[in-house]
């Protein structure tokens, strides 16, 4: 039935809906409306007002008020207040991420430090920062020339200009303090312009210069990170690497901050491996640990006079302990040793993943090859040596035919040819002109 019979009425109750009111009264709901999105302000004022500004492809990293209610979106290029003057910066972070950013680098909603956005950026600023920019490179190169003059102890990595080029900032690394208060009158009359000299670290200075890590990819301090944790020898120790300063160094000189990365996964892991566990007592003698494979929870023991690893679970070394502190010894190692098969990757020597030829088809190849050559320069030898028997010899090619039996004969014909090979005499007929003792006359006696 529809609610077109919600006015008839029987006994006082509407027949259309069977329900105690009727239209007029909200009863069907049929005229209601539920406002669904009540609860989310609609009021664009509402939004946080603050938003993340990156400088120079995050070289330097700000927060700025929106007071104006700009339309700012992640990515825009905003004008921002500066000392003196602006400057420009594109917008990295909005919303609520910039206050919890701002919450992680405990930094005051109501701080006086926080400027204002200006506006949003136009395209004849955009060039100007881009000529500044390009200035950048051959500016910093004359001062690395200038400081080196002043025989200062410091290290220029960057150097960034402001958008409207009124104002420089050098960004340099040193071991100590640095006088550059000199330098900085010889910067400022030779480039025009306001200078700062800010000194930072070596970590965030090769965030700023950039570069491939030993991994193959971008700098993670480039690229990512942000905020620098210190690092030691002890992060390297807890994951069992080798202290070795040349693999454990990145590009900075300092150790990496990779190093970081899963050290709570290993301090997690470790908190199972039990302490005290260098040496185990066996009947057969002491076990010594070697090493410690902590995410596998195997401990790898060797005995005396063998050079083989017995890997052995965590709960078995607890029990060898409890044993050797009630006095007990377990019989042999190798009754508590883990059986470690290996997998199909670990069993595979070589993949040829990329494919590429293995080494043992190139020698195989080069092998044929070399027995191939060898064969071919046997068999022309050979053919050679059947040309040359069956090749009459010069001697036979040149000697003339002589049928006489008479030896006289063969003499004489011998020193016929051998007459005419030979060069002809040079007669003088009274000429010393070559004669070579021409111009010594004999001795009188």
């Amino acid at each position: 039935m529809s609610c077109n019979s919600c006015g008839t009425v029987v006994g006082g109750i509407p027949t259309g809906c069977k329900s105690n009111g009727h239209c007029a009264t909200g009863g069907c709901s049929k005229l209601e409306v539920h406002d669904w999105l009540s609860d989310i302000g609609a009021d664009p004022f509402s939004k946080y007002n603050i938003h993340e500004v990156s400088f120079k492809n995050g070289a330097r990293k700000g927060f700025y008020r929106n007071e104006k209610r700009f339309d700012v979106f992640t990515g825009d290029y905003v004008i921002v207040e500066a000392a003196q003057g602006y400057d420009l910066g594109q917008v990295t972070l909005s919303g609520e991420l910039v206050r919890l950013q701002m919450k992680k680098k405990r930094v005051k909603e109501n701080s006086e430090d926080i400027r204002a956005i200006l506006r949003i950026a136009k395209d004849n600023e955009l060039d100007l920062m881009d000529r500044a920019r390009a200035k950048e490179k051959e500016t910093m190169l004359k001062a690395r020339v200038l400081a080196r003059n002043l025989d200062l102890d410091m290290k220029l990595g960057d150097v960034q200009f402001q958008a409207d080029g009124k104002k420089a900032t050098f960004y340099y690394t040193a071991d100590g303090r640095v006088d550059f208060r000199e330098l900085i009158k010889v910067l400022a009359s030779e480039f025009k312009v306001k200078i700062e000299m800010r000194q930072i670290g070596a970590r965030q200075e090769a965030g700023i210069v950039g570069g491939i890590g030993s991994c193959g990819r971008e700098l993670c301090c480039s690229t990512w990170l942000t905020s620098f944790k210190s690092v030691n020898t002890t992060a390297a120790r807890y994951q069992n690497l080798s202290i070795n300063q040349t693999k454990l160094s990145g590009q900075c000189g300092r150790l990496k901050c990779c190093l970081n990365y899963e050290l709570d996964t290993y301090l997690d892991a470790l908190r199972h491996v039990p302490e005290r566990a260098e040496t185990l007592q066996l009947q057969t003698g002491d076990a010594r640990l070697m090493k410690t494979d902590v995410l596998k929870g195997l401990m790898y023991y060797t005995v005396k006079g063998s050079s083989t690893f017995y890997p052995l679970t965590l709960e078995n070394v607890k029990m060898v302990l409890a044993m050797n502190a009630d006095g007990k010894k377990p019989a042999e190692i190798t009754d508590l040793a883990e059986v470690v098969e290996k997998t199909a990757e670990e069993s595979i020597e070589f993949a040829d993943v990329v494919g590429q030829i293995t080494l043992a088809s190139l020698d195989r190849k080069d092998r044929n090859n070399r027995n191939k050559h060898r064969n071919s320069n046997s068999n022309n030898n050979n053919n050679n040596r059947t040309n040359n028997q069956n090749r009459p010899t010069n001697q036979q090619q040149n000697k003339p035919a002589n049928t006489s039996p008479n030896p006289e004969n063969k003499t004489q014909n011998t020193s016929q040819n051998n007459n005419q090979n030979r060069p002809p005499k040079k007669f003088n007929n009274g000429n010393n002109n070559n004669n070579p003792n021409k111009n010594n006359p004999p001795k009188k006696d």
